[in-house]
Formats: C-alpha cells, structure tokens, sequence
C-alpha cells in the first residue's frame, strides 16, 4: 500500500509518466450498465476510440444512448464504436490500450469474463477493473504474468462525469510503474480525485460509507426511514441522506457491498455491517430501491411514500408523525450564514435523544474511519479525499477539524466508541494541527442547509 503520489511530483516527473505509455483506444465491457456506459463516456474526454461492449451489439448501443443522455453530448457517439462479447471481444481487446471492465459486481462473471480477456489482450495493454470491493489479487489470481503485472482496480463512483472521487487499487503482482501511470494519467487527463487504497474488502470508501449507511438501515426498523433520515441528515455534513442514497445505489449493490464486507473483514463494529433482515426479505420479493420505484421512499401520484420495514406497507410521508427536531433548523441556519464552527459546537451541545442519536451515528463514522488509517489507506488523507469527493459527505478530519479534536473525542466517549490513538494525540495537543490537508477541499461544500 502506497500514499497518493501525484501531489509529491513535479512537473516534469509528471510529464514523464504520462509520455510512458499511450492510451488512444479503450474497450468497456459492461458498456450496457450505469456504470459502464457512465465510464465510457468519461472516456471519450480523453482518447479518440472507445469501444462499448456488451452480451450483444444492440444492448451495447442501448448503452452508447444512456451515455449521451447522460452527458447531454452527441458528441460521444463519434468517438464510439459498439459490438458484442462473441463477435466483437477478441478483436477490440486484441487492440485495446485499456481494456475497462465493467460487468456486474459478482466474483464469477467477472473472472469469466478475464478468462476471455487474458487470452485475447495484447502483452502489454492495461486491464482495470471497476468493481467496488472485490480482492484483485482473487480476481488477477491464475492469470498470465503481463496479465498479472499490467492489472488494477481503478474504482469510479456513479456517476463517473460528476463524482471525481477515485480509488486506484494494486494487486500485488502489479508493475509499479504502472500504478504511477494510472495515478498520473487519470488525475490529469481525466480530472480525477485519486486515493490509492489496500486491496481490502470494500477498499475505503465502501468500507467507511457503507457501514454508516447499513446503521442507517438497521436504525430505520426502529425508527422510521424518515426519521433516520432526517436526523442523520444533510446538516451532519453530506450531500444527500443515507436511506436516500441506498435506494439511489439499489438495495442489491448496497447488500452485495455490505455482505463482502461483513464475510470478508471482521472488525471492532461487525454487527453494523450485518444486512437487516428486513431488506434480506424484501429484496427477495423485488425491492431494489429507485431502480424497481420502490425502496425506503417512493412516488406515486405524485405524493412520497415511505416504507414501513417492520410490515413492507408504504404511508404517504406527510402522515408519519416524527418527534421535535427543532434543534436541526438552528444548525441548518447556522451552516446557511457559514458558521460552521459554530454549527457543530450546537450540534454537540444539542439535547434529547435524537440528537444523541444523530451524534452516535456521526461519532461511529469517525472512529471507524480513523481506525481505518493503516489498514485501507497508508494515512487519514486517503479516507478523507475519497469521503469528500467519492461519497460529497463532509471527510473525517473535516468533522474533527470543525469540532474541534476534543469535542470529537468527547462525542465518540459519548457513543461508547473506541478512540482512535491519532485523535486521542490531536485532542492533548496544546495546539492541535489542522487534520485537513486537502488544499482544494472546500469545507463549506460538505455542509448544507437543510
């Protein structure tokens, strides 16, 4: 496991690497789904052939159309050439400077699918993966040694042309040189946010966001989704609300995410990261969230409906009764003027036991993370970019930072929690450092109003 080292290189280091190697065709296989289509047309901004694949020519040009919708250019069918996996494959790959595979996060479709690609690639042609938490090193084992060392994950976020954040993941057989070029060539030439992570199950982002939505869906039983999701909401520092963003994600990613997790790494919260029941159950009968228009929220005829997880029946939201949350619209307005120091100092101080509960939710999210630093990422730095720009929630340094290192530490007491050691130093300090290190981080964006 490596440090991010684009930021430590100079101009001409950088123009090296970027002079080592030419990509001017990439293959997406996979181009039919959100993410392969979404990926490819990043592509295009970059390169001058891209190829979509998919099980057949027509669901590959059913993805070249999602990807010009997306982002509202024709402009991308011109750089796009489209076919499928048994006429066009061995061909476009034999050619292909990246092969980009995209197909659908399960462990044995995607080995079936680089068992094609290893035997059709060029020697030297890069194989990068997107999945969002599957060992490399499983998924490179039994493959030929150019196939082994010119492999890597590189992890976009949905979707790609707005969320920067990237996770740029080794297997370790991987040349080095070839991390450095992917680092390098995807930060300058395709705008990217890179964070090299340890080939660990969910890497970091999915390993640290996951296990706050996935208490988010545990608390929702007792609760209420809309109750979760207004206390842990967007004024706790992130763009959109958890339960909001696992029906965005779909409940099937969000269960294959959090079962990878759960099965492969055991940590201090294991529970947390324990599918709920209820979604297990519902899942099977078809709820997949926005995807099937039925999930913790829906519509219909116009009106939001939220689910009742203890009995799978939707009331419309304007009839669930939620307790006093009047200490939420003091840290809004606060956040509003870009007082944000203030803003959490009230959110700290704030009493009752939602906002215990919302302080829980937001004290487990930095120790984790900060637990994290020496497992996922070589330092908090790592988790902090791919938080700020892969999941738009406020990093943890950020929170620490706003807080203050005491005030985060007394929170994390509070939940009954383990501090981490790096907190732990930051909170005796008589001078405690900014945690945040990121120069092009706006803090104000991760705090919103409402």
């Amino acid at each position: 496991m490596t440090a991010n080292s684009v930021k430590s290189m100079n101009k001409a280091q950088v123009n090296d690497l970027l002079g080592s190697r030419r990509i001017d065709h990439v293959v997406v296989i996979g181009a039919n789904g959100a993410m392969g289509y979404g990926s490819g047309a990043l592509f295009t901004q970059a390169v001058p052939r891209v190829t979509f694949l998919a099980r057949t020519k027509e669901k590959a040009e059913q993805g070249l159309k999602a990807a010009i919708n997306q982002v509202r250019s024709a402009t991308v069918g011109t750089r796009v050439d489209c076919g499928g996996y048994d006429d066009a494959l061995p061909a476009a790959v034999a050619k292909a400077d990246l092969v980009f595979e995209a197909v659908t996060e399960d462990f044995e479709v995607k080995r079936q699918i680089f068992d094609l690609v290893d035997r059709h690639r060029r020697a030297d042609g890069i194989v990068a993966t997107v999945t969002s938490g599957l060992s490399i090193n499983a998924l490179a084992e039994g493959r030929s040694e150019s196939f082994r060392r010119n492999f890597a994950g590189l992890h976009f976020f949905n979707p790609p042309n707005v969320i920067v954040g990237t996770e740029l993941i080794p297997a370790k057989d991987t040349d080095p040189a070839l991390v450095d070029f992917l680092d390098v060539y995807s930060t300058k030439r395709l705008g990217r946010v890179m964070v090299r992570t340890a080939d660990r199950p969910g890497f970091a982002g999915n390993r640290v966001g996951f296990k706050v939505l996935n208490e988010a869906a545990q608390l929702a039983e007792e609760y209420g989704p809309l109750l979760v999701d207004r206390v842990v909401g967007p004024y706790t520092g992130r763009a959109l609300t958890p339960l909001a963003t696992i029906d965005l994600v779909g409940w099937d990613i969000h269960r294959a995410i959090v079962d990878n997790i759960h099965r492969n790494a055991p940590d201090e919260v294991h529970a947390t990261l324990k599918l709920p029941a209820y979604m297990q159950a519902l899942i099977e009968k078809g709820v997949l969230g926005a995807k099937t228009k039925g999930g913790f929220f829906k519509v219909e005829n116009k009106v939001r409906m939220v689910l009742d997880p203890k009995t799978g029946a939707y009331q419309p939201e304007a009839e669930v009764k939620l307790p006093d949350l009047s200490y939420i619209k003091e840290i809004a307005r606060l956040h509003h003027d870009g007082r944000y120091t203030e803003a959490m100092a009230a959110f700290a101080a704030a009493p009752g036991d939602m906002a215990k509960l919302a302080r829980k939710v937001v004290a487990g999210y930095l120790s984790y993370a900060f637990h994290r630093v020496g497992e996922v990422t070589e330092t908090i730095d790592g988790i902090d970019d791919i938080m700020g720009f892969g999941f738009n929630w406020a990093p943890p340094s950020v929170l620490v930072d706003v807080l203050g290192a005491k005030a985060a530490v007394a929170m994390i007491e509070e939940a009954k929690l383990p501090v981490p050691k790096l907190l732990v130093d930051a909170a005796s300090a008589s001078s405690p450092a900014r945690l945040y290190k990121n120069p092009h981080g706006n803090i104000g964006r991760f705090f919103v109003a409402g």
